[in-house]
This record gives structure tokens, C-alpha cells and sequence, in this order.
């Protein structure tokens, strides 16, 4: 089985990851998304609802399995025997950062990392700018899933 996972804090999933995850799922078997525990940082939406959030929007495509982690995303692709990893590049910018990633973590374990080009509707996007930009009562609507919105705006108490 051809295996890949799709690593993000996703707090919360954007249209933008969903186009990422979809184009990785058409690729690979088994698809993983990785959803990152920081505990330094506090998310708007906890783990598990974020967890919960990916799953209802992920379902569609049959091969996407969600789960937490925490550590090394190098020990997360050993445990489960995935070798490589699914990055979405926005600019130029997100490319010198996640290029050391991705030597690094070839040189801990191996394990690839491939990149793929976010679909232009997408280049601007954050989960960050997305929950600063419904925080003050903007429109976010078209940049989330249906239910990821609804969270958001129940979360945030805005329409």
C-alpha cells in the first residue's frame, strides 16, 4: 500500500488543506493527516474537535485516516510505515522553510517529502488569517467547509 500523511496544526482545516489532502488521496492508498499537539500553544479548537472537524470533511474520499501526535513527525511515519511526507507550498517563502524540514527529516529517517503546489484560489490562505479575519466579523465562508464554518462561527460568536 502506497502511503503518505499530511501533517498541519489545522486549526481550523481550510478549503486550502482539504485541496491538499484531496490531490494526496488521488496519489496514495492511505492518506494520513497528522494533527499536531502543541502544548505551548492554545488552539482556538481543541485536538479531538479539529480531529472530529477533518474526519467529517475528509469522509468523501474514502482513504484519509485522521489521528494526533505529538514529537517528531518522523517517529509518527516510522510507527506506521509511511514514507513520505505531503506538503502544500504557498509561496516561495513556505519553500525555504519546509525545505529544511524536508532535509531534516530525510536525514533522521528517510522518509520523502513531496510538495505540492497549492491551487492558486489558495495561495493567500491561513487557518490564522481565516480565524483573524471571522474574529472581526469578516466573510470566511468560501475559504472553509461547510461544517468547519459553522464551527468557527459558533466558536467565535460572529455570523
Amino acid at each position: 500500500m502506497r502511503r503518505a500523511v499530511c501533517p498541519g496544526s489545522f486549526d481550523p482545516i481550510t478549503n486550502g488543506h482539504l485541496d491538499i489532502i484531496g490531490r494526496a488521496s488521488k496519489l496514495y492508498d492511505v492518506v494520513h493527516v497528522a494533527v499536531m499537539i502543541n502544548q505551548s500553544k492554545k488552539g482556538l479548537f481543541t485536538v479531538e474537535e479539529r480531529i472530529d472537524l477533518i474526519r467529517e470533511v475528509t469522509a468523501d474520499f474514502g482513504n484519509v485516516q485522521v489521528e494526533a501526535f505529538h514529537g517528531l513527525l518522523v517517529d509518527f511515519c516510522e510507527q506506521r510505515g509511511i514514507p513520505a511526507i505531503v506538503k502544500g507550498l504557498r509561496a516561495v517563502s513556505d519553500f525555504d522553510y519546509e525545505l529544511q524540514m524536508a532535509q531534516m527529516n530525510n536525514g533522521l529517517s528517510g522518509v520523502e517529502t513531496l510538495f505540492v503546489p497549492t491551487n492558486p484560489t489558495y495561495s493567500f490562505l491561513s487557518s490564522s488569517l481565516v480565524k483573524e479575519v471571522a474574529t472581526w466579523g469578516g466573510d470566511v465562508s468560501h475559504l472553509l467547509p461547510p461544517a468547519v464554518h459553522q464551527a468557527l462561527v459558533e466558536r467565535i460568536g460572529r455570523g
